[in-house]
């Protein structure tokens, strides 16, 4: 007996494709049980739910208590054998479950089993090349900004990707640049497909520079040359009918970082079967997964203080010291719509995805980890001062104060959770069984 744990808030419409794609599933009749766990959703999503899929079970919460609300399913959990997490909007394949039940059945000393996660849509390619600048207190170097993409007059913009290095990741700015990213001088930029469409069709990018500048456009054999200057305007471009869409990676489980980020492993990465082999992994994933109920009664359920972000790592790491081990599974496949619910670089997420890393770190992590991720912080919030403020002053412009501010909200939200934390660490210490040695040493680099 499965259980399949779906938190929904106002998931119209994706949570219907995900409860589809679930009740499809592979699996003997009667044996998966879905509980769809709503986080007082406004959308009507609730009931459209339980008219389509009157055979799910329909958990309501009075207020949204973010993804740790995924408890109110994990803690009945007599005469469930294994219950797993599903994004409202991610959606299965038919046979994602069997491979990671099987992974389960096999090693009792394993806490969870991941699937592999790639992003919903497809992909092709086009290229943005221009020349580069390095503004004041800024070592980046700088190309033009891009802040709309559209493909056939439908927004792209939250479902495109901007892969490093070409690009310096989203920013906040004003009217028609409420949200932006700089290209650096080659940028790739990947554009998605709808499920079941091919390649061609025309693309149009939002750009904008500084200083006037001449920006070459590529995608297969479609070239053009256009000048930017500091006015966002439209341009256009044809995708290369003939390019052959690709898939990309968005989790082959999770893994620590240096400085104690957690991360995707994969993340971004063009999907070339580099990620075929099963192995263990520091952690999963909460987007898709599944537990043995052993598991999260001994070591405990998610930490309802985070309300969004680094939750799964904190549960993650909490495992691994008691003993528990994870293994990624790429024979299960999940497809997923990547940041629907909240918005990558909004500053809810900026939020609470830094406040978040310094409370589970403080939790689980070595004293000098701790005191290097607090340091790192203060200098990071500190130069973004001087750039955002000082440097503005100085030119007698005009300072921007939301980094700054947002970084310092963290900051005092983190202090005042600071000594429940601190009695959380002493608590979790004591029932470690794994050292930190041994925890550490899954640590890697950036690359």
């Amino acid at each position: 007996m499965v259980r399949a744990v779906v938190l929904n808030y106002n998931g119209d419409p994706h949570v219907y494709r995900c409860l589809d794609a679930l009740a499809a599933t592979d699996w003997p009749p009667g044996r998966l049980q879905v509980v769809v766990v709503d986080n007082s959703s406004t959308d009507g999503s609730p009931a459209a739910i339980a008219e389509r899929h009157p055979d799910v079970e329909l958990r309501s919460l009075p207020t949204n208590t973010g993804f740790p609300a995924n408890n109110e399913a994990l803690r009945d959990l007599d005469g469930v054998d294994y219950v797993a997490l599903v994004n409202n909007d991610a959606f299965v394949t038919p046979g994602w479950l069997a491979p990671l039940v099987e992974e389960l059945d096999g090693d009792r000393t394993l806490g969870a089993a991941c699937p592999k996660l790639v992003f919903a849509p497809r992909f092709v390619e086009l290229t943005i090349d221009s020349a580069t600048f390095r503004p004041p207190a800024d070592s980046r170097a700088l190309g033009v900004r891009l802040s709309g993409v559209e493909l056939d007059g439908t927004d792209r913009w939250r479902s495109a990707q901007f892969p490093p290095p070409g690009f310096w990741g989203i920013e906040r700015g004003r009217g028609e640049e409420a949200a932006f990213c700089w290209t650096s001088g080659h940028a790739v930029l990947r554009v998605p497909l709808d499920p079941g469409t091919v390649p061609g069709g025309t693309v149009r990018l939002r750009l904008a520079a500084d200083e006037p500048t001449e920006v070459a456009l590529g995608c297969g054999p479609h070239h053009a040359t256009i000048e930017v200057d500091r006015t966002p305007r439209w341009f256009e471009l044809a995708l290369d009918a003939d390019a052959e869409p690709f898939d990309v990676v968005q989790n082959a489980g999770s893994m620590l970082l240096v400085g104690g980020y957690g991360a995707d492993r994969g993340f971004l990465e063009r999907d070339s079967g580099q990620y075929e082999e099963g192995e263990d992994v520091f952690a999963w994933c909460g987007g898709g997964v599944v537990f043995r109920p052993e598991y999260l009664r001994q070591v405990g359920l998610f930490d309802e203080r985070f309300f969004a972000y680094y939750e799964d790592t904190d549960l993650a790491w909490r495992g691994r010291a008691q003993g528990w081990r994870y293994r990624y599974v790429p024979a299960s496949v999940l497809r997923h719509q990547h940041a629907t619910t909240s918005v990558e670089g909004s500053a809810v997420f900026n939020r609470y995805v830094e406040r978040n890393r310094l409370m589970m770190l403080t939790k689980n992590a070595p004293a000098g980890m701790v005191a290097g991720a607090v340091g790192r912080y203060l200098l990071t919030t500190l130069s973004y001062a001087r750039r955002d403020i000082a440097g503005p002053l100085r030119r007698r412009g005009r300072p921007r104060l939301g980094v700054v501010a947002l970084r310092l909200r963290s900051f005092g939200s983190y202090l005042r959770w600071l000594p429940a934390l601190l009695l959380d660490r002493r608590r979790l210490r004591a029932a470690a069984i794994v050292g930190d040695a041994e925890l550490t040493a899954w640590i890697r680099d950036r690359r």
